[in-house]
């Protein structure tokens, strides 16, 4: 006798088997990825197959699983690039050669090397402390960088300043604000012109004018001076070691006029006495970038 147990789990059995059957068919009727229409993958045959005729075009490179899964592996290195490859790893440490082939450069031994005797010290010591102070890159000018002068007047105004107070040895009787191109070249002059001269006795520069905002000649209405830019200095005398003072205004002498016209070859524009009634007492020097070459007067 068959209890109700036994035909329920007759029943569950019999919907699975259906179930899977209904599964299979979905599974069959399912869309598979095409064929490569360039290749065409001949599988084993481990037992002849029933012949079946198959179009394939002419095109279509026929190769076996075995061949395609060859295909994908690393192509091997070329029998004289790894023999190159052995040959210079086995002379890497070496110590004739290094991999790029070079003679290696003889090595220096640090304790053969003398101690530098005590003129090089002291010439050392100058050196370093010959930048201690210089602006410009110069170690002869010696001063400061400052904060960029600004001005509401179109025209004036210095980009990077310094202050400078001395040059080329020669101290500045004060303090002058310009930018490093009057700079170089007021220090150029004074050791290239002026302290010969002078025998090496000039200890100090006058300087009547540096950075000021105004026009030129101080002319109502005028073009801005250099002054205002930054690139001009005016030199009103000049002190020597004995204290004597020597001024543009007094002694404009052979010798001062020999320095004077000397600037020429430094500065972009020379004014002094004679030039135009505005500098009489003073020599003008300036490095502005007009066009037109220098003005010497």
């Amino acid at each position: 006798m068959r209890g109700p147990g036994l035909g329920l789990g007759l029943g569950l059995a019999l919907s699975l088997v259906l179930a899977q059957g209904a599964w299979a068919q979905e599974m069959d009727r399912s869309p598979r990825p095409p064929v490569n229409p360039m290749i065409a993958v001949v599988a084993p045959t481990a037992a002849p197959a029933p012949e079946v005729e198959v179009a394939v075009p002419s095109d279509v490179v026929a190769v076996t699983e075995d061949a395609l899964a060859r295909s994908l592996r690393p192509v091997p290195r070329p029998s004289a690039l790894a023999e190159r490859i052995a040959a210079l790893k086995a002379t890497a440490n070496a110590p004739g050669l290094d991999l790029s082939g070079r003679e290696p450069q003889d090595e220096i031994d640090l304790a053969a090397i003398p101690p530098l005797s005590k003129r090089e010290e002291r010439r050392k010591r100058r050196a370093k402390a010959s930048m201690e102070g210089a602006v410009c890159g110069v170690p002869a000018i010696k001063g400061e960088e400052i904060a960029r002068i600004t001005s509401n007047v179109r025209g004036c105004g210095v980009e990077d300043p310094v202050r400078v107070t001395s040059v080329s040895g020669v101290r500045l009787s004060q303090p002058a604000t310009v930018e490093c191109s009057i700079a170089k070249a007021l220090n150029s002059w004074v050791d290239e012109v002026a302290q010969p001269a002078f025998d090496g006795r000039l200890v100090e520069l006058q300087v009547a004018a540096h950075y000021i905002c105004r026009s030129r000649n101080n002319v109502k209405g005028a073009k801005v001076s250099e002054h205002g830019k930054g690139r001009a200095v005016d030199i009103s005398a000049f002190i020597l070691s004995n204290g004597k003072v020597l001024t543009v205004s007094r002694d404009y002498n052979r010798l001062l006029r020999r320095i004077y016209k000397a600037g020429c070859n430094y500065f972009m524009t020379t004014l002094g006495p004679g030039s135009d009634g505005h500098h009489e007492d003073h020599f003008h020097f300036d490095t502005s970038t007009r066009s037109g070459g220098r003005y010497c007067r």
